[in-house]
Formats: structure tokens, C-alpha cells, sequence
């Protein structure tokens, strides 16, 4: 008898885990069954600027509702296509396939970040996906090689005065009068600006609305159209600037708000006869409704009544903001005549521009914008340079101006470790060429933890040294990462790519720059050079950052 017992309790007890797997079992595919996100993508190796196809996937009820991720959200990758969503039903289930193009123009390797999926209120995250971005590599081994033509003189072209004019007169001409267009366009729009005061706007509107032909032709939809707009446009300028744009129930509504919190005196008559106005208008502006003979003036006679009985209970203005106003109509009248000394300026400057590069092509046409702008940089390159040593160890380097000293506050928790820091800058980050040179020598306490670090540590150091910059105002960074010798043979590390400055904690400047970091670790000391420039169209900035950096050299420390 206990055996039977024993073994019906078996069974129980065996069954009821049964049940319980079971239903762990249905729980998990039903939370997985609610919706489903997976990614791909078709390739981890690409050239510089092939497409790389990123696919999100989604399993979902046919009443969910699945959003998926937009923009630019796989930086440092660049969206080049986002498609449309690919969508197939499956056993009860619909699925989502949503594709995006994706590609860089620069090598190295990038990691696509996660991709947030919302599926009702509930954010599903994707995979991150490394890839790596090749250079193009083109085998000169494979091609016919031609031996180098000797150098030849080639007479320069007379100039040729007639073949100027006739480019240089139509060009004059059309600029002539698209200039006339643009002046009289902006002469017209002067005019317009010049508007009449509130009241007198009104009343003038509904003198010229007496002398209509609306109500003779029978028109009293374009007759009450133009009476509201009226009324409303007063009312916009005068008590609330929202008239306009509301509709006639939140007018009155505005209206009685206004005369509660006391800051006009409505009577109640006048929002009411308003309010019934508007409302017989929109009856016959939408719903065509017959007017009573004579209604239509009538109502045109209680406008101008209740246009009267607003301007008698709005404040008279202040002095203050009659002062206010003045000085706000002069100021215009001054922004209306450098507008117009700007336009004949950029006229001159345009026909000078255009005659330059007809003149001498591409190359003319640089010259004199440079000329009339201005090329801080090619100032620089065409100046005469300096070659110096700065810091101990020095570092050698050839600049276009001298580098100044700069103070540098070393942090509490490195004044154990550094002896002494020395920082050399031209410019500042947001110029468009900034030199910034730091050498940091450690105490002898310290010596022993810094021996060997030239190059066991040389990653850490530039991850310090990138981050020290981004704090120094460079945001959305792109680096690459390469080894660097001199040309005495001395090794570091290099990091180069753009970024932008941030000016201000609310405001970065939409302008990539460029830059590139030197970063070499010695016994006892860190030497770094950086430079920064904001390209040129690749005329002179890129040959003044290789000038900077193919000058460096070093002096080896003897800690």
C-alpha cells in the first residue's frame, strides 16, 4: 500500500513539472513570438565608397506598430540610401525587412553601433557590426611604363583683348539686369514693409471694401471673406498675434481670456456681437447660406463700431516703447541701406570674379579670390619659415611663424609624476592653422615606471592624448591610426582625421578641420606635436601640414 502511495505521488509529482516546463516552455515562445529583430549586413569588407547593405528584420502582429531607426544614426558610416520597407506575411505574422545603404570614403575599420527598433513602447537593439574599409590598390606592375618626356618651354598666349569683351560684356549685361530685377524686387518688398498703423490699416480696408463690386455681383462669400480677415488682422496686430490663425471659437475664446485677466476691457456686447459676425460668416463662407438683404452692410457698419470700441480700450503706449519703436525703425531703415550697399559690393565683386577667371582660368580665378578675400594660409606658405628647438628634450620643427609659450596648469594628480610640462602654440583651434607642440618630462621618483613605455605604451598615451583634445573643444572625431618615423629614424605613433570645433557649450562650427598628431615616448619624458587646418581646395593647406610634420625632429633624451 505505502509502494502504490508512493508511486501515485511519483506520477503527480512527475506530471506537475511536466506541466510547469510546458508552460515555461509557451511563455518563452510567446515572448519571443510577440516580435522578433535580427541584422545583417552582406559584406564586412568593402572598398572605399562601395555600399555596404544593412538589413534590420522585425517579426511582429499585424497590429503592432514597429519604427525604425533614421538619419544619420551609423556614424562614423554614412547613410548614402535609406529603402523602402520590405514587408511579407508569415504563418499569422507579418515581416518587417527595412535596408539601408551604407559607406565611408575613408580606410580603416569602423563598427556600426547598435540600432534602437521600437515595437509599440518597447526598444529592441541590434547587434554592432565591425567592418573594415579598404584602400583601392592600383598595380603599376600590370601597366605598359612610358619613360619620362624631357621638359619643353611653351611660348605664353598673348592676351587677347578682343576675345575678353566679348565675354566680358554679355556677362555685364545679364548681371546688369538681374541686379535691376533683384533691386526693384527689393524696392517693392520695402514698400510693403512699410505698413500703416493698426487702426488706420483697418478703416482704409473697409473704405476700399465699400467700393468692392462683391455684394452687385452677388458674391457674398469673398465679401464676408474679406470683412473677417479684416477684423482679424486688427485684432492680430493690436491685441493677440494669434488671430490670424484661429478659428472663430478660439478668437472669442482668446478674447473673453483677455477681458478675465483684465488686460483689455471688452464689453461683453462687443465679443458678442463679434462672435455672432464670425459665426454668420463662416455660415455663409462654408455652408452657403442666404443673406438677409442688407445683413451684409450692416455687419460691415458693426465692425468698424467694434474696431472703434477696441482701439478706445487698448493702453496708449508708453514712452519706452514709442522709444523702442523709433530706434527699432531706424535700425531697420540702416539694415535696409547696408543691404543695399552689400548688393552693389557683391555686383563688383561678382563681375571682378567673373572676368579673373575668364581671364586666366582656374588658376587666374583663384589668384584673385585670394586676392580679394584673402588666403591666410597661402599668406603663411609664401612667407619665409623658421626652424627652432622648443622644450627639453627639444623638439625640432620648421613653422611659419614662431611658436609662443604658453602657460600650462599641470592637474594635482600628476604633480607627484611630472617635473616639468612646456606647451608652444601658434594660433588658436578654430584658425585655419593652429600648431600646438608639448613636452612633459616625469620626476625620477616616477623614472622607473616611465622606463620602457617609448614603446609599450605608446597606444595608451595617444588615447590620452585624443582624449585631452576632444576636451579642448574637437567633437565628432574621426581618427586612423598609423606608426610615424622621422627622418633620422626616430619611431612614434601618428593619428590623423577631421573633426569639428566646439566654440561654445551651445554652438560647434559646421567646418571640418583636419588634423594630424605626433606623439613620441622617450625615457623619462613625452614629446607630442599637433596641427590643425581647415582645407583650402587642397591648394596650399595640405603642403603647409606636410612641410610642419616631415620637419620634425627630435632630441633624444638621456634620463
Amino acid at each position: 500500500m505505502k509502494e502504490n502511495k508512493k508511486h501515485i505521488t511519483y506520477l503527480f509529482l512527475k506530471t506537475k513539472q511536466r506541466y510547469f516546463f510546458a508552460s515555461f516552455f509557451f511563455f518563452l515562445v510567446t515572448f519571443f513570438a510577440e516580435a522578433q529583430v535580427t541584422s545583417s549586413v552582406d559584406s564586412t569588407s568593402i572598398k572605399i565608397g562601395e555600399e555596404i547593405v544593412y538589413s534590420i528584420q522585425v517579426e511582429a502582429d499585424s497590429t503592432d506598430l514597429v519604427v525604425f531607426p533614421e538619419g544619420q544614426t551609423f556614424t562614423p558610416l554614412e547613410v548614402i540610401e535609406s529603402y523602402k520597407i520590405d514587408t511579407t506575411f508569415e504563418q499569422a505574422k507579418y515581416r518587417l525587412i527595412k535596408k539601408y545603404g551604407l559607406t565611408q570614403f575613408d580606410s580603416g575599420r569602423y563598427t556600426i553601433p547598435q540600432q534602437q527598433v521600437v515595437i509599440n513602447d518597447k526598444r529592441f537593439g541590434t547587434d554592432s557590426v565591425s567592418v573594415e574599409v579598404r584602400d583601392v590598390v592600383v598595380d603599376t606592375t600590370k601597366q605598359q611604363m612610358f619613360d619620362i618626356k624631357p621638359a619643353i618651354e611653351v611660348d605664353e598666349p598673348p592676351f587677347d583683348l578682343k576675345t575678353l569683351l566679348l565675354w566680358l560684356i554679355p556677362i555685364v549685361i545679364i548681371l546688369a539686369i538681374v541686379g535691376y530685377i533683384l533691386f526693384r524686387r527689393k524696392k517693392l518688398k520695402d514698400a510693403k514693409e512699410e505698413q500703416l498703423p493698426p487702426y488706420e490699416e483697418a478703416i482704409t480696408a473697409l473704405h476700399t471694401l465699400d467700393t468692392s463690386t462683391y455684394l452687385k455681383e452677388n458674391k457674398p462669400k469673398e465679401y464676408y471673406s474679406h470683412l473677417t480677415e479684416i477684423i482679424k488682422r486688427y485684432l492680430d496686430r493690436e491685441v493677440d498675434e494669434t488671430a490670424l490663425e484661429s478659428t472663430s471659437d478660439e478668437l472669442i475664446a482668446r478674447l473673453q481670456l483677455h477681458k478675465d485677466s483684465g488686460n483689455f476691457e471688452f464689453s461683453n456686447e462687443t465679443i458678442r456681437r463679434l462672435d455672432t459676425i464670425l459665426k454668420r460668416a463662416d455660415l455663409v463662407k462654408f455652408a452657403k447660406m442666404y443673406q438677409a438683404e442688407g445683413q451684409a452692410s450692416s455687419d460691415r457698419k458693426t465692425i468698424e463700431e467694434i474696431i472703434n470700441e477696441t482701439k478706445e480700450v487698448i493702453p496708449e503706449p508708453t514712452e519706452e516703447e514709442l522709444q523702442e519703436n523709433a530706434e527699432y525703425q531706424e535700425a531697420q531703415r540702416k539694415k535696409r541701406v547696408r543691404k543695399k550697399w552689400a548688393y552693389g559690393a557683391l555686383g563688383l565683386l561678382v563681375v571682378a570674379l567673373i572676368a579673373g577667371a575668364v581671364y586666366g582660368g582656374v588658376k587666374g580665378f583663384n589668384n584673385l579670390k585670394d586676392f580679394v578675400i584673402g588666403n591666410e594660409i597661402r599668406e603663411l606658405a609664401e612667407n619665409r619659415w623658421i626652424k627652432s628647438e622648443y622644450g627639453d628634450p627639444a623638439i625640432i620643427i620648421e613653422t611659419p611663424e614662431v611658436l609662443v609659450r604658453t602657460e600650462v596648469e599641470i592637474p594635482e594628480s600628476q604633480n607627484m609624476r611630472v617635473a616639468n610640462a612646456s606647451v608652444f602654440t601658434q594660433g588658436e583651434i578654430t584658425d585655419p592653422l593652429y600648431i600646438w607642440l608639448n613636452t612633459t618630462m616625469y620626476k625620477e621618483t616616477a623614472q622607473g615606471q616611465q622606463k620602457g613605455q617609448a614603446e609599450a605604451d605608446l597606444e595608451g598615451l595617444m588615447d590620452e592624448a585624443l582624449t585631452n583634445l576632444e576636451k579642448r573643444g574637437a567633437k565628432n572625431m574621426l581618427v586612423k591610426r598609423e606608426g610615424f618615423e622621422t627622418e633620422k629614424g626616430i619611431t612614434g605613433l601618428k593619428a590623423y582625421g577631421k573633426f569639428n570645433v566646439q566654440v561654445s557649450d551651445d554652438k560647434v562650427l559646421k567646418e571640418t578641420s583636419s588634423y594630424e598628431l605626433l606623439l613620441f615616448a622617450q625615457k623619462g619624458g613625452v614629446q607630442q606635436v599637433l596641427v590643425v587646418y581647415q582645407e583650402d581646395d587642397g591648394r596650399f593647406a595640405e603642403d603647409v601640414k606636410d612641410r610642419i610634420i616631415n620637419s620634425v625632429e627630435l632630441e633624444i633624451s638621456e634620463k
